[in-house]
């Protein structure tokens, strides 16, 4: 599963998974273009790539900006060479029930997950499409992509879009040898999902640690959290598996909270 000669854009990627994801990445031959609303975050985590003896650059991208995201994979191809793997991992959450949930929230979420991942498909496909050397479409999705939980209707919502375009790239990007999958992970202890537990301590009356253990956890086999390394090495495997044998797939990394 190395990656020599690829080029990958991860959005997203100044923390977290999508920084893991991009550390994975360059240690295995890829150089990597570092996509975030952070400009800094996403900078630094280039720097430390490269310290190691990467290839990786910074750019500062809104994925809900059509003209950024077709300038950055632009800025991408000039720089790098081409894109042959977008990782589409920017996202945020935002938890209340339905009845709370104010509509501004509801767009913004959705217009991130799901807007976002059209966006940089679309200008990556292009890229793809031109150079005629196939590529690798992979999106974050989620146990949500499969399941329900309270208080998410717009994360759970477009989680599981996010399925089907991955579905519809996956056929129409086979003749043009670029496949699409779906990673879905269970709870990841990010700050995104640290950022969670008090809200939802908060919003069930309960402590935050029974959010972690009887919410969060409670239907893995083992109580306990999926690693962003767990996540990346799932990343490393669409990206390396280059037939399309596998596109249009979606896999849970969840330590068994959903068994599919």
């Amino acid at each position: 599963m190395r990656l020599d000669g690829k080029v990958a854009l991860v959005t997203g990627a100044a923390s977290g998974i999508g920084k893991r994801i991009a550390e994975v990445y360059a240690d295995n031959g890829a150089a990597v273009a570092i996509a975030d609303l952070n400009l800094d975050g996403a900078n630094a985590a280039a720097s430390e790539i490269a310290k190691k003896g990467g290839k990786a650059i910074g750019i500062r991208m809104d994925v809900t900006s059509e003209q950024e995201v077709d300038d950055g994979v632009a800025a991408v191809v000039r720089q790098l060479g081409s894109v042959d793997i977008l990782v589409s991992n920017a996202g945020i959450q935002i938890v209340n029930p339905i009845e709370k949930f104010p509509y501004a929230d509801w767009k913004k979420l959705m217009t991130i997950h799901v807007d976002g991942a059209f966006l940089t498909t679309r200008a990556c496909l292009r890229q793809m499409y031109a150079r005629g050397k196939g590529g690798a479409i992979i999106y974050m999705g989620s146990v949500h992509s499969k399941e329900a939980s309270k208080l998410k209707a717009p994360y759970v919502a477009a989680k599981h879009a996010l399925i089907g375009l991955a579905k519809v790239v996956a056929k129409e990007g086979a003749e043009h040898g670029v496949r699409a999958n779906v990673i879905c992970p269970g709870f990841v202890r990010t700050p995104l999902v640290e950022k969670q537990i008090p809200e939802q301590a908060k919003e069930l009356g309960i402590s935050e640690d029974d959010v972690v253990r009887k919410v969060m956890l409670k239907d893995t086999v083992d109580g306990e959290f999926t690693t962003v390394d767990d996540v990346a090495a799932c990343a490393l495997f669409f990206a390396g598996f280059e037939t399309n044998a596998l596109t249009g797939q979606s896999l849970v990394v969840s330590h068994g909270w959903f068994m599919q």
